[in-house]
């Protein structure tokens, strides 16, 4: 892992990564005043097994290895787990599924701050 990177930072590189392979539907919620588990959940959606491996691959190129990695075998839901943020690769099905977005549906969305907007949002998250 890349040494000295803010989770702040981090966020803004694996999100520039991700989105360079063309990740759809990025969001990135805010959860420091949630939960212990993380600051920061970003999540996207790839339109293949393929697509998905190589954005959770330019994530890891760009941040280094992550302290844990599930789901690449099968690239349904991919996670990187950089402790104080936890990339999400979806396919359209597993996001749908999982709903992510309903069950943190108290965290902000700061998807717009990462993007380059002036100010995060503070929105609730639109459905798929």
């Amino acid at each position: 892992m890349t040494p000295g990177l803010s989770s702040q930072d981090k966020v803004r590189e694996g999100l520039t990564a991700a989105l360079d392979r063309k990740a759809a539907a990025v969001l990135v919620f805010n959860l420091i005043d949630l939960t212990t588990m993380a600051d920061y959940f970003v999540l996207s959606t790839a339109r293949s097994d393929r697509q998905a491996r190589a954005i959770a691959d330019a994530i890891a190129e760009k941040l280094g290895p992550a302290n844990s990695v599930e789901g690449m075998a099968t690239a349904n839901w991919i996670l990187l787990d950089y402790g104080d943020v936890v990339f999400h690769v979806f396919q359209e099905e597993a996001r749908r599924f999982y709903a992510l977005e309903r069950l943190w549906g108290d965290a902000a969305n700061e998807t717009s701050f990462f993007s380059g907007a002036a100010t995060p949002l503070q929105e609730s998250r639109r459905p798929l």
